[in-house]
């Protein structure tokens, strides 16, 4: 049985460490999360069951606040995002003063994520610094165990992101030789069991342990694989003139990600990273899954996982902590979101929401919804034949024109899957919450384009998309507004 204990997750708005928090409080753990921004944190399910405290620690003088009396330390930081001259020394300088303020607290155990070590004493700057950053926390004296992974699958990895972008947005791959690099990939399901895990393993403590999945694949495996789970064809031609350098302004090009971390990134990729020895094996009970089982639950947006609650979680924006509007491109999905602010309620918000399509029709440039209806019946879509059920009752399950009700929270929350013919998915999402005296609203429409014709699809339709969105939340408010003063009848709501 893990017995509970005071936990501290640094990187608690990361990709592992956000997933990791509510897992520990599964466990019965008493939580602290450190963050340089604890606005960051806020409107996450969990948010208010853990203790959230600012710190940072490239500044010592937050530290010893932050670990008092803290039993567990995960560490979860790394300064990639900083740039290549300065993140190597950030990664050293930020471990010397955790480990320092750890040992001055009486934290008993640090644990820590780096990367496994390459088969070469020249590892790239980015696993070089991965390493390095294991030997300053146990320069401080406090017993560490260092969970080594290579490619974590998972959506929101960077490593995965990179896979995916590629493949999906590249039809002929023009290759460097590192696609010919062996790597142990690992899910981010089974990175968190390991983590969360450690604490209890007794037998894994001050150790060093490479964790993996079964599966060892080059980099050109993973793509042909991530091909096949996502039904595309693609051609991979390998060629020896691609320098890491011009890689990643390719990379910065036609990914939403950095030029300077591709290159850092890529540079990782010359290294074969395989497990030395089967240690996680032996002291861990953990089952890891394959590579093409992670990936396919990487893609899985139908699921409601107990990691990440949903899949659209990590879009949401309710609340202070939330993504800025406008137009992103996150986990390979392209996200248009615009937020309203309205005098009324947000029960007469929501009403209106709850009314939309059928008869009552989409509230603005209801000529182009029907347009679009008709042309996704010429091509052998449902149209928007369907209309709805109820004019103001509203179910999971059901039809709204051209699309399915996916969820809905009465008062707060309407999601629609489309189901009109498109290449890829696509979903708009209402979002109501309380703001003074009256109401935030947040409009969202999702889309994760298939393949290049996906991409090219969305940046078609996008100029009309802005206008017809726009439109619609601006009309949205106007109507709130207006029934809010003119409350209805009896009559009127049948």
């Amino acid at each position: 049985m893990n017995a509970p204990r005071r936990i501290i997750v640094t990187g608690a708005t990361g990709y592992v460490g956000g997933r990791l928090a509510p897992l520990l409080l599964e466990d019965g753990h008493t939580v602290r999360c450190m963050v340089r921004d604890p606005d960051r944190l806020a409107g996450r399910p969990w948010a208010d069951r853990v203790e959230i405290v600012r710190g940072d620690v490239l500044d010592p003088d937050t530290l010893p606040e932050a670990l008092e009396g803290i039993d567990t330390a995960y560490y979860l930081i790394h300064s990639l995002h900083a740039g290549e001259a300065s993140f190597a020394e950030r990664d050293r300088q930020g471990a010397r003063n955790f480990g320092a303020a750890a040992r001055a607290a009486g934290v008993r155990h640090i644990i820590y994520l780096g990367g496994i070590a390459p088969r070469t004493d020249r590892p790239s700057p980015h696993l070089q610094s991965r390493l390095e950053t294991g030997d300053c926390l146990r320069e401080s004296g406090v017993t560490v165990t260092e969970l080594r992974a290579g490619v974590i699958i998972g959506s929101g990895s960077l490593s995965f992101e990179l896979i995916r972008y590629l493949t999906e947005r590249v039809p002929v791959m023009i290759c460097p030789r590192w696609v010919t690099t062996r790597t142990q990939p690992i899910a981010i399901r089974n990175v968190l069991d390991y983590l969360r895990a450690t604490p209890a393993n007794d037998a894994a403590h001050g150790r060093i342990i490479d964790i993996g999945s079964p599966d060892v694949l080059t980099y050109e495996d993973m793509f042909r694989l991530y091909a096949k789970v996502r039904g595309l064809r693609r051609l991979i031609v390998k060629v020896p003139v691609l320098t890491p350098r011009l890689s990643s302004y390719w990379i910065g090009l036609v990914t939403p990600l950095p030029a300077h971390v591709g290159r850092l990134l890529i540079d990782g990729l010359k290294n074969e990273v395989v497990c030395h020895d089967d240690t996680a094996r032996r002291l861990y009970d953990v089952e890891p899954m394959g590579v093409e089982e992670a990936m396919r639950r990487a893609l899985d947006r139908s699921q409601s996982h107990a990691v990440e609650t949903t899949w659209f979680g990590a879009f949401s924006a309710s609340g202070k902590g939330g993504e800025p509007p406008g137009l992103a491109q996150v986990e390979g999905m392209i996200v248009e979101r615009r937020v309203a602010r309205t005098t009324a309620r947000p029960e007469a918000v929501f009403d209106v929401i709850r009314r939309l399509g059928g008869d009552t029709g989409w509230l603005y440039a209801n000529a182009l919804w029907k347009l679009r209806g008709l042309l996704d019946a010429l091509v052998g879509g449902v149209g928007f034949r369907r209309g709805r059920r109820h004019p103001v009752e509203l179910h999971v399950g059901e039809a709204v024109d051209f699309w399915r009700v996916e969820a809905v929270e009465p008062g707060r929350l309407l999601r629609l899957r489309a189901e009109m013919r498109v290449p890829g998915r696509a979903w708009l999402q209402f979002e109501v919450c309380p703001e003074g005296t009256g109401s935030r609203v947040e409009q969202t429409a999702f889309f994760e384009p298939h393949g290049l014709s996906g991409l090219l699809y969305w940046y078609v339709l996008y100029p009309a998309h802005r206008i017809i969105f726009r439109g619609m939340i601006r009309a949205l408010v106007r109507r709130a507004e207006a029934n809010a003063t003119t409350p209805r009848t009896a009559e009127a709501e049948a």
